[in-house]
């Protein structure tokens, strides 16, 4: 190889080492360029996969009823219905702290749990009461009774369910804000496939 051979392959070294050291996949110095990216836009990072907060069922026994059809067609329906008799545990899907209990005419009995980095809201609707010491403020785990399912709201009377939503948030939105996304991926654990 002549001199200019190798000048010209210790420069492509030196450029394809100097890139590969921007590139951080270890927790120590400064963040890398992924991290960076995840930073400057919220909404790039979501959970991947969430409790199924109704205890006793199955990610398999699931439907996805995102966009179906609600009041005689005048809405979509933007959460997951999960089906079980009134009473049954509803289990908080991760971690988080409860930033509202609320009552409203569609959603009946409500309670809005925010996560640790204010990013995603989980919204638990059609409850029949809360658990003993959920209240505004309470920080809760993964799998933790928080409420019991019921058919507040317009679920109608028997229809026993809950309805389980979650939302994106940027900063400073509140709980009644955000954008909605499908969370059937994510309590089916077939988020980020195709």
């Amino acid at each position: 190889m002549t001199k200019l051979g190798w000048g010209i392959l210790i420069a492509l070294v030196l450029v394809v080492g100097g890139f590969l050291s921007m590139l951080s996949f270890s927790g120590d110095g400064e963040p890398g360029v992924r991290e960076r990216l995840r930073r400057a836009n919220p909404f790039v990072r979501t959970p991947t996969s969430l409790v199924v907060p109704v205890a006793g069922v199955a990610p398999t026994a699931i439907a996805d009823s995102w966009g179906d059809a609600r009041g005689g067609g005048a809405r979509a329906h933007h959460g997951t219905d999960i089906m079980a008799p009134g009473g049954t545990p509803v289990l908080a899907a991760a971690d988080g702290t409860v930033e509202k209990l609320f009552d409203s005419r569609l959603g009946g009995t409500t309670l809005y749990v925010r996560s640790p980095d204010r990013r995603t809201i989980y919204y638990y609707a059609h409850l029949s009461r809360y658990a003993d010491g959920i209240g505004e403020g309470a920080v809760v785990r993964a799998g933790q009774p928080i409420a019991y399912v019921g058919d507040t709201g317009d679920a109608g009377p028997g229809n026993t369910h809950l309805h389980f939503g979650v939302q994106r948030m940027r900063a400073g939105e509140g709980w009644w804000q955000g954008q909605d996304i499908n969370p059937y991926p994510l309590l089916a654990g077939t988020a980020g496939q195709r």
